[in-house]
């Protein structure tokens, strides 16, 4: 891992003497967050590791207890027929505790790698210098945040043609990740309304939601894989007491999240293999 870290840090320092700073600084950006998911696979690696450590130290001390026992009662035969049994199925226990250990963190670090994938693909396409659009990555799920003037007209839940484009490139990598799953949520302001058909916050938080559901389906993605969900005003980034709060409140917010019923698929189908192999 400190390899890596030392590559990462030698390959910015080459590309410094070579890019414009203001390349060299969103390349240090991305080194960054690459960093961030990493120090997270770190953490999730030394759980793992920790309690690895705690299995093999308790199988030492059990298999320790098992020659002692052997050596000092070998005339006796103190130690039964069945309490050996137990120690057996004790150690065959904690050896394929280990195994699912490494299993699982294999599927957890595929998972990252994937996500990190997506989201250089999307701050490529979408670009990450537009500051009515923010790409990040929480516990494993990506979030791109479209501001409302970006997307709609005050009031409206009519698409605008700038938003297109920018809908365009999130289409293309979300169709190119089809194990992915697009959730779209619309959030409001705390201010009341009412226009036409529309009752409240409620309704115009889900019909801009699904305004850009219909453009993303336009664009070609499959409709199996969208999500339309509103969310009104009660998940604000801050408080709605400023005209320049409220506009920061009234936002899109795109969840580009793994199909989990796939990632659970493969956890049990690696535990399938470890009975499979212990019969």
């Amino acid at each position: 891992m400190k390899k890596v870290i030392l590559l990462s840090l030698s390959t910015l320092f080459l590309l410094s003497s070579c890019v414009s700073k203001k390349e060299f600084l969103a390349l240090e950006e991305k080194q960054k967050e690459t960093q961030d998911l990493l120090n997270s696979a770190t953490v999730k690696l030394n759980s793992c590791l920790e309690e690895r450590a705690s299995a093999t130290a308790k199988a030492t001390l059990l298999e320790s207890q098992v020659e002692d026992l052997k050596k000092y009662n070998e005339n006796l035969q103190i130690l039964s027929a069945k309490g050996a049994s137990n120690v057996e199925k004790t150690l065959e226990s904690i050896k394929e505790k280990d195994l699912k250990i490494t299993r699982l963190q294999d599927a957890l670090t595929k998972k990252d790698s994937v996500t990190l994938a997506l989201v250089t693909s999307f701050k490529r396409e979408v670009g990450i210098n537009d500051p009515d659009i923010e790409v990040n990555v929480e516990k494993g799920v990506v979030f791109i945040s479209i501001s409302d003037k970006l997307l709609f007209k005050s009031g409206s839940y009519n698409v605008t043609a700038r938003a297109k484009e920018v809908l365009a490139k999130v289409a293309k990598v979300v169709k190119a990740k089809p194990d992915f799953e697009c959730m779209v949520e619309g959030h409001t302001d705390s201010r009341s309304y009412q226009s036409g058909v529309l009752l409240d916050n409620w309704d115009l938080s889900v019909k801009r939601a699904t305004s850009v559901v219909r453009v993303l389906e336009d664009l070609g993605v499959n409709s199996g894989r969208l999500i339309a969900a509103g969310r009104s005003s009660y998940v604000p980034l801050v408080d709605n007491d400023t005209a320049e709060n409220r506009a920061t409140n009234r936002r899109t917010r795109i969840v580009v999240l793994p199909k989990l019923d796939q990632f659970y698929e493969l956890v049990e189908k690696e535990m399938k293999n470890l009975e499979a192999g212990g019969n």
